[in-house]
C-alpha cells in the first residue's frame, strides 16, 4: 500500500535525516571519501593497470582485452545482483558504517593481491583480485553515497557532492603525478626533482613498479576512509540481527519493485541516467585510445593526457557543485550533457594532420608530442570535455539524492548502482561491433551520441522533487 508522505513504521526518523545537518567537520570527512576512492579508479581501472594487464600479463593484447572485458562484466553482474538487496538490508538495519568497514577491507584485499600479478603466471588469480576489488569499491560507494542526504540539507547536498567529485579528481591527479615521479620516470628522465631509482628500490624489469599500484591504491583507500568512519554521524541501529535485517531487506526490495508505479519519476531518471552515463563513460575511456592511435602517443604521453583531463574534470566538478546549488541538479545536468555532446563532436574532427573534419594542417613526420596544432586543439577540446563531465558525475548523484525517499536512501542508491552497472557493457560492445564492421574508430565512437541524446531527452521529463515513502 502506498501512502503519500508516509514514513515506514519500521523506520523511525533518525537525527541525521530529520534533525540538523552534520557539522562542517563531518561534511568535510565525507568529502574525503571521494579522495579515498579515486586513486583506485585512476591507477587500477583507467590509466595504469589496464595496459599492464593487457600488454604484459596476457599472452597477447587481444586476449588481454578480452579477459579485461570478462573481469569487468563479472564484477558488474555481481554488483547488479547484490547491490539492491544489500542496500535494502542496510536501510532496514540502520547504520551504514559496519557495511562500509567490511566493503572497504574487501576492496583493499583485492588491491593488495595485485602485487602478486607476476608475468607468466595464470591470469585467473589476478582476475579474481580485480573482481573482489571492484565489488568492494562499488559497494562502499553505495553505502557512502547514501549517507550524503543524512548529513547535509537538501539545498547543500549538490554543493557538497560537487566538491567531493572535485576533490576526488584532484586525488587522481596527485596519485598519477606521484607514481610518475617516484616510480615511472626514475632512470628514464634526469631532473633534480626525480630520484635516480624507483621508490623503495622497486625493479622495473620485474614489473614491480607496475604491480605496486595495487597496494598503493588499497592503502590509500583504507587510510583516507578513516575520517568518514570516525567523524561522520551514522544512522541509529534498529535492533535487528543480520538474519532479520536480511529478511526485512528482502521484503523492502520486493515491495519497492512492486511499488514501481509510485516511483515512476525515479524510474525515468534511472533509465535516462543509464543511457547518458554509459555513453559518456565510453567516451572518457575510448577517447584516450583514439588519441593514442591517431597521434602515436605512448605511455608517458597518455599519463600526461590523463592528468590533463582529470584536472579539468576536477575544476568542472567544483563549478558544477556551485551550479547545482544555484540552478538545481536537473538544469546542471541538462546543460552539462549538452556540453559533453558538443565537445565530443568536435573531438572527433581531429586527425594527425586535420582539424575540424575538413581543414588539413601540414605536420612533420617526426613532430614531437603535443607540438602540432591538431594535438594542441585536441588537448584543448578534451579539457573542455572533462570540464563538462565533472558536473555530470556530481549532479547525477545529487539528483538521485534529491528525488529518493530519505527513509529508503541506501536501497535506492543500490538500484542506482544496479542500473549503472547492469548495462555498463552496452556502449563498449556497440563500439566494438561498429568499429569492427566499419573498420573506423570514429564511426564506432559515434554510437555514444544517440545514447547520450536519448538519456538527455528522458531527463527533460524528470521532476526534481522527492518521492514519498512506501509503507512496507
Amino acid at each position: 500500500m502506498v501512502v503519500e508522505g508516509a514514513v515506514p513504521e519500521m523506520q523511525p526518523p533518525h537525527d541525521g535525516q530529520e534533525g540538523e545537518p552534520a557539522s562542517n567537520i563531518a561534511q568535510g570527512a565525507w568529502v574525503l571519501y571521494e579522495w579515498a576512492n579515486q586513486t583506485y579508479f585512476s591507477l587500477i581501472t583507467i590509466f595504469l593497470f589496464p595496459p599492464f594487464f593487457t600488454q604484459v600479463l596476457a599472452s597477447n593484447p587481444i586476449e588481454g582485452q578480452a579477459y579485461w572485458g570478462y573481469v569487468q562484466a563479472t564484477a558488474g553482474i555481481t554488483i547488479a545482483l547484490f547491490s539492491p538487496l544489500l542496500g535494502a538490508m542496510a536501510d532496514a538495519a540502520g547504520p551504514r558504517k559496519p557495511w562500509i568497514v567490511f566493503t572497504t577491507l574487501l576492496c583493499a584485499a583485492g588491491c593488495f593481491s595485485l602485487w602478486f600479478a607476476v608475468p607468466g603466471q595464470p591470469l585467473l588469480p589476478v582476475a579474481i583480485a580485480l573482481v573482489v576489488a571492484a565489488v568492494g569499491m562499488e559497494f562502499t560507494i553505495i553505502f557512502a553515497n547514501a549517507m550524503l542526504p543524512t548529513i547535509a540539507s537538501d539545498r547543500r547536498i549538490g554543493l557538497l557532492s560537487g566538491i567531493g567529485i572535485g576533490v576526488g579528481q584532484l586525488a587522481a591527479i596527485v596519485a598519477l603525478i606521484l607514481v610518475l615521479l617516484l616510480l615511472q620516470l626514475p632512470g628514464e628522465v634526469s631532473a633534480s626533482f626525480i630520484p635516480d631509482e624507483p621508490l623503495f628500490g622497486l625493479s622495473k624489469e620485474a614489473y614491480e613498479t607496475d604491480r605496486i599500484v595495487g597496494p598503493i591504491s588499497g592503502l590509500w583507500f583504507v587510510v583516507f576512509m578513516l575520517p568518514l568512519l570516525l567523524l561522520v554521524p551514522d544512522q541509529k541501529a534498529k535492533g535487528l540481527g543480520r538474519r532479520e535485517a536480511a529478511r526485512q531487506g528482502l521484503i523492502r526490495l520486493v515491495a519497492t519493485i512492486r511499488a514501481a508505479g509510485h516511483f515512476r519519476n525515479i524510474a525515468v531518471y534511472l533509465v535516462s541516467r543509464m543511457l547518458f552515463y554509459d555513453g559518456m563513460t565510453a567516451i572518457f575511456v575510448f577517447g584516450g585510445i583514439l588519441a593514442a592511435s591517431i597521434f602515436g602517443w605512448g605511455a608517458m604521453e597518455m599519463a600526461v593526457y590523463g592528468i590533463w583531463v582529470t584536472l579539468f574534470a576536477a575544476f568542472g566538478a567544483f563549478v558544477g557543485g556551485w551550479a547545482d546549488l544555484k540552478l538545481g541538479s536537473k538544469r546542471t545536468l541538462v546543460w552539462s550533457l549538452v556540453g559533453v555532446l558538443a565537445t565530443f563532436i568536435v573531438l572527433l574532427s581531429f586527425d594527425r594532420d586535420m582539424i575540424f573534419y575538413v581543414i588539413e594542417v601540414p605536420v612533420a613526420a617526426d613532430a614531437a608530442a603535443f607540438t602540432t596544432l591538431p594535438q594542441q586543439l585536441f588537448l584543448l577540446t578534451v579539457g573542455l570535455f572533462g570540464m563538462t563531465v565533472g558536473p555530470v558525475i556530481a549532479s547525477s548523484r545529487t539528483m538521485m539524492a534529491r528525488i529518493s525517499p530519505k527513509e529508503m536512501m541506501t536501497e535506492f542508491f543500490g538500484l542506482f548502482a544496479l542500473v549503472g552497472k547492469a548495462t555498463a557493457w552496452i556502449a563498449p560492445l556497440l563500439i566494438g561491433i561498429v568499429t569492427e564492421v566499419t573498420q573506423n574508430q570514429r564511426f564506432g565512437l559515434m554510437i555514444t551520441v544517440p545514447l547520450i541524446l536519448t538519456g538527455l531527452i528522458g531527463l527533460l521529463f524528470v521532476k526534481e522533487e522527492r518521492a514519498s515513502a512506501v509503507v512496507h
